[in-house]
Parts: C-alpha cells; sequence; structure tokens
C-alpha cells in the first residue's frame, strides 16, 4: 500500500524501496508461481515505467506474466492486464509493433471476459488506436477510437 502511494506522489524510489521490501517477504513465505508475487512484480514494473526505465520495467511486467500464463485460466481479466502493461510499456518506447501485439492480446482476452459494455473494453480500443494515430495511421486509429465510444 506504501508503495502505491508514494508511486503515485511521483516518489518513485521510495514506492520502489517499498515493493522490494514486499516482494522480500512474499518470497520467503509463498511458491515462486503464486499470484501475489506477481501483483508485486506488476507494481514494481508500474514504478520503473513511470520512471522511464523501460526495461527495468519490462523485466518485472513479465515475471508478473509469466506466473499469470501458469496460475490463471487463458482468459482471466489479471492476464488481459498483464499484456496490456507490457504493451504501454512497448508504446512507451516507440516499438509500436510489439505494442499492438500486446494490446491486442489484452484486448481478445476483455472481449470473452468482460460484458460488451464494460470500460475495460473501451481502454483497450482507445489504446490500439494510440498506437495507430502513433504509426501514423489515421484511418486505423479513427477506427477504433470510434469502437472506444460505443
Amino acid at each position: 500500500m506504501l508503495g502505491w502511494v508514494k508511486n503515485d506522489q511521483g516518489q518513485y524510489k521510495e514506492a520502489a524501496s517499498f515493493y522490494e521490501k514486499s516482494l522480500e517477504i512474499y518470497r520467503k513465505t509463498l511458491p515462486e508461481d503464486h499470484p501475489s508475487l506477481a501483483n508485486t512484480y506488476n507494481n514494481i514494473g508500474r514504478v520503473y515505467k513511470n520512471m522511464g526505465d523501460y526495461s527495468r520495467s519490462l523485466e518485472f511486467y513479465e515475471k508478473a506474466l509469466k506466473i499469470y500464463e501458469k496460475a490463471l485460466p487463458p482468459n482471466h481479466p489479471s492476464l488481459a492486464t498483464s499484456y496490456n502493461n507490457i504493451g504501454q510499456v512497448y508504446n512507451n518506447m516507440a516499438d509500436y509493433s510489439k505494442a499492438l501485439e500486446f494490446y491486442e492480446k489484452a484486448h481478445k482476452i476483455r472481449e470473452k471476459a468482460l460484458p460488451p459494455n464494460h470500460p475495460g473494453l473501451a481502454t483497450s480500443y482507445s489504446n490500439i488506436a494510440s498506437v495507430y494515430c502513433d504509426m501514423g495511421d489515421y484511418s486505423k486509429a479513427l477506427e477504433f477510437y470510434e469502437k472506444s465510444h460505443k
């Protein structure tokens, strides 16, 4: 909880420190593939993303993804969130093809797992549209932005 607050306050080093302490405790008490570890890895990944350290961010997001892929059913919303997180990092790195790949994986899960009017679907469409916009494919971007408003 303290890590979350520090991250939101922009105090990233302190946030990372709190999350690292949590991770240390979890590693002593939980199996390596426990979803609580994945949640902590995601939180650490988010801090590093906010710091602009994208390689470290990907490292932690990918650890979370591996756990979720083992521990959760293939259409679980947390798996979609994990794909989305990785997509955000690739988008920030201007690796648009990778960003699109991960955003589309997240979207496919959300389409199956969520009701059609769920805000998570709108977020997926908007993220995909943003990548197309960054790539200069404005007609595709418009198509997905319009879907995000339905």
